[in-house]
């Protein structure tokens, strides 16, 4: 599959790769750029979002540049499917890695050093090993790619260690340039990229990390497993998605729920068995519909772009991987939701978690930024994409239209009584008591609720019982959450209890306080018509296509099972889309389907015409 050897080709070489090997005419955004750049020799940094068409921009050049090109991929799990997807496309890529037996690694070392290989994917703990490093230097390489580069971050939410040894890729092999990619990093953590792997004088490529196909909604907790099946039943009834949950725990018992009514789900954690974990993962993979219950052990590298919706029932670490892990929905470019139902719960849960965290005072100060960040995306009134983009640098000058807060624009109310109230409540526990509670005893205090645990500390004789009576418990825990997102109290201890921050008292001063401005909590409602109609096939694809495009993947399901891979590798939703909407008839019309190269059209080419053929 070499398709020349100088490496100072033209750009028109690599255009005649994406579209003999891919299937596409052109590149997208910034692909051009950084595969010319680095079939040139040079060096780059590459921040592009999940789908954005990452993989594009090292598989070509390796196709491009004499020898093989090496890349260093955490997920060992899913190298096979990888690998496996490359080869359908007539590239020839192998893989070293522990899963493998002694004969099958000896075959592909002997495949490398006699240069009978595209690609090579290695882990980055084999570039700790001298025999990975002398096999290499017994072949030619074109180039490295550090896939998932933000690994090498150390306080960021995916570390590996083994990434802080690839520097020894510049400084073994320094002519070899080297291409770092990601899909979710702020700008400091782009620098702390660039310095830790040596790529300091790298060229940086940030895509635009907007995901205009994915609509981002959160909602407040109130029966969040109830909440979650109404939400599938109505928008997403046989559609793939991943669900996480934050403890193993929750994973089993989200995903029996799920069973016991009737949607397909697996489990998949760290304390399952290695090989319930690889086979839940094959069958997430391979087969349509499944929905995956998940700690965040899960989805790094899983290329299924059908993944219809990503939902969250406890809130992320971090705006940074709440945007990785809702970035895996929609890779297709197809509408696709990312939902979470969050609560005060979840603030509190977090802020322990913090507290108990290895590490020193500067590392809970950072992941104190973090959770800070991610209360302030879920209590915004603005724009949810425009505030999500902001945290990566980038700008978004017009409210979306595709986020809860566009579709339904929360409405907002002077909350600095309510604010004084509740702040008040915890000076007169702490003061008048030498007491510190959590949030359920200072709402009953403040509800004027003479329950046995009030009569017990004889709260009910304090000058703040029942001043807060014209607010539910509901809007009374809207209230504290939203004081938690802006600093204005803390939590504290293995309780939960509520304590002041330095930013209390501007709010309880008497002269000129603090005004605190508060969403107003949302009625249960269902979907809204504007979400289920983002839901809708795209425009390529008119109505009468449907039919079409269902024998389609019912032949593409066959195919798979026959063939045991992930329909995806055969052809995506999307390819199957624009074939549904053509109708092609000859072979030369079928391949000027985007996505269908010279492989695949003699592969599967004559199957797809006999398939559009074929009668009901």
């Amino acid at each position: 599959m070499r398709a020349v050897a100088s490496p100072d080709l033209a750009i028109s070489d690599a255009q005649q790769v994406l579209q003999r090997v891919f299937g596409y005419d052109s590149f997208r955004g910034e692909q051009q750029e950084i595969v010319e750049h680095v079939v040139g020799g040079g060096d780059a940094l590459v921040l592009m979002p999940t789908g954005g068409g990452k993989s594009l921009c090292y598989q070509i050049p390796a196709l491009v540049r004499p020898g093989v090109g090496i890349v260093v991929s955490p997920l060992i799990a899913l190298m096979q499917d990888q690998v496996d997807a490359l080869n359908e496309l007539g590239v020839r890529a192998g893989f070293l890695n522990s899963t493998q037996s002694y004969e099958q690694r000896r075959d592909t070392e002997q495949a490398f050093v006699a240069g009978e290989l595209d690609l090579l994917y290695l882990a980055p703990e084999r570039l700790s090993l001298d025999s990975t490093l002398e096999l290499l230097d017994r072949g030619e390489v074109s180039l490295f790619a550090i896939d998932e580069a933000h690994c090498v971050a150390q306080w960021g939410h995916d570390f590996r260690p083994d990434y802080l040894n690839l520097s020894v890729l510049h400084q073994r092999w320094p002519s070899v340039p080297r291409i770092a990619l990601t899909a979710t990093a702020t700008p400091a953590t782009r620098s702390e990229i660039a310095t830790r792997l040596e790529l300091t004088e790298a060229r940086h490529f940030v895509a635009d990390f907007d995901r205009p196909n994915i609509q981002y909604r959160i909602v407040p907790k109130n029966d969040p497993r109830k909440q979650l099946l109404q939400f599938l039943r109505t928008e997403h009834a046989g559609d793939a998605g991943i669900i996480y949950r934050l403890s193993r725990a929750e994973v089993e018992r989200t995903a029996e729920f799920l069973v016991a009514n009737g949607i397909d789900a697996l489990p998949y954690h760290a304390g399952l068995d290695k090989q319930v974990r690889a086979k839940h993962q094959a069958r997430f993979l391979r087969e349509e519909g499944l929905v995956m219950v998940a700690t965040i052990a899960f989805g790094m590298g899983i290329d299924k772009p059908d993944v219809r919706f990503v939902a969250h029932l406890d809130l992320p670490k971090s705006v940074e991987g709440y945007y990785q892990e809702t970035g895996r929905a929609g890779r297709d470019g197809l509408p696709s939701t990312a939902w979470m139902a969050y609560g005060l719960q979840d603030v509190v849960q977090q802020r322990k978690l913090i507290d108990l965290s290895d590490g020193d005072e500067a590392h809970r100060r950072m992941q104190s930024r973090h959770l800070d960040s991610m209360l302030a995306l879920c209590e915004t009134v603005s724009c949810r994409r425009t505030q999500l983009l902001a945290y990566f640098g980038q700008d978004h000058p017009d409210a979306c239209q595709n986020c809860d807060t566009c579709l339904n624009p929360p409405e907002s109310w002077d909350g600095t009584v309510a604010a004084q109230k509740l702040l008040s409540t915890v000076v007169r526990l702490d003061r008048e008591r030498n007491q510190r509670f959590g949030a359920g005893q200072i709402i009953d205090i403040l509800r004027g609720k003479k329950t046995p645990k009030v009569e017990q500390f004889r709260h009910d004789s304090l000058s703040v019982f029942g001043v807060g009576s014209d607010l539910s418990d509901n809007e009374w825990r809207g209230v504290i959450r939203q004081l938690l997102a802006q600093r204005l109290i803390s939590v504290e201890g293995d309780y939960g209890t509520i304590v002041l921050t330095g930013t209390s008292g501007e709010v309880l001063r008497r002269e000129d306080p603090r005004q605190v401005l508060l969403r107003t909590e949302p009625k249960r409602v269902a979907s809204t018509p504007k979400a289920k109609a983002a839901k809708q096939p795209p425009q390529e694809m008119p109505a009468e296509a449907e039919p079409v495009f269902q024998k389609l993947r019912a032949w593409r399901l066959a195919t798979a099972r026959e063939e045991g891979k992930a329909p995806f590798i055969i052809f995506h939703d999307s390819t199957l889309r624009q074939i549904a909407a053509a109708q092609p008839s000859t072979l030369d019309e079928l391949g000027g389907i985007s996505g269908i190269g010279e492989q695949k059209l003699n592969k599967y080419g004559q199957a797809v015409l006999d398939a559009l053929a074929a009668e009901e």
